[in-house]
């Protein structure tokens, strides 16, 4: 007998779905008015699909599957898909979200997400799906929790998206600038930094793991994510990121 609960559910999430589309807004790219935030023909313009490398989203030559630095030490990632690169118009839209607290931009880089052939293909190939985590200090600063509002943006606007944990990882505030660093000093960085909460450890066990943050630099964040979910149990960890830096 099916989940009349769950198949309702779905009904309404999707009629809901249906009434955000029509609700009249502007294109914050090419401010065309009415349209949704981010316009159809900004994004043909802007998000092309790119070739990249297979486990740290790095741009690549057409005829190329992995890059060099990840054929001579793999990451833990057993794939990465970046859907844009962080250059005009996504940085000043990623800033505009996450810094300066435009939720409304929510949707449509959940969009971006969700409707990438390879984000759709690894979402469906997981098991559950896993914001990047922000401190508590962090969180307090920008008042809401980046990673986690474009998961549920980018989840909305999947069919059959898998399950969102988001209480199962905790981080460590760092009071040093990351953006700085190499990737070897945010590694070293970033020891520690990730944990998994006690009580939550037996939903990792023998799964596969999809992370998803908004700006991959040098994937430190991400390797270090890995690993600590590895160690929990956990059977592979993927990732997608909205913008990777070229």
């Amino acid at each position: 007998m099916p989940d009349l609960h769950a198949t309702w559910l779905s009904r309404l999430r999707r009629q809901r779905n249906l009434w955000l589309d029509l609700l009249p807004s502007q294109c914050a790219v090419c401010g065309r008015w009415p349209g949704p935030r981010i316009c159809p023909d900004c994004r043909a313009r802007w998000a092309p699909m790119t070739q990249r490398c297979r486990t740290c989203a790095m741009p690549l030559p057409a005829s190329a599957t992995g890059c060099g630095a990840c054929l001579r030490q793999a990451p833990k990632l057993s794939r990465c898909t970046a859907v844009l690169d962080y250059a005009y118009p996504w940085q000043e839209l990623i800033t505009r979200y996450k810094f300066r607290a435009d939720l409304g931009l929510a949707r449509g880089l959940g969009r971006l997400l969700a409707e990438h052939a390879e984000v759709r293909e690894q979402l469906h190939a997981c098991d559950a799906l896993l914001p990047v985590p922000a401190s508590d200090a962090r969180l307090r600063e920008r008042g809401f929790d980046h990673c986690g509002l474009l998961a549920r943006a980018m989840a909305h606007q999947t069919q059959g998206s898998p399950p969102l944990l988001t209480h199962v990882l905790q981080r460590r505030h760092l009071d040093l600038p990351q953006h700085a660093s190499s990737r070897a000093q945010r590694l070293r960085q970033l020891r520690g930094v990730f944990a998994v909460r006690p009580a939550q450890q037996s939903r990792l066990a023998g799964r596969h793991l999809l992370l998803l943050d908004d700006v991959m630099t040098t994937g430190a964040t991400l390797d270090a994510l890995a690993d600590c979910l590895l160690a929990a149990g956990a059977a592979s960890v993927a990732a997608v990121v909205l913008a990777r830096t070229p």
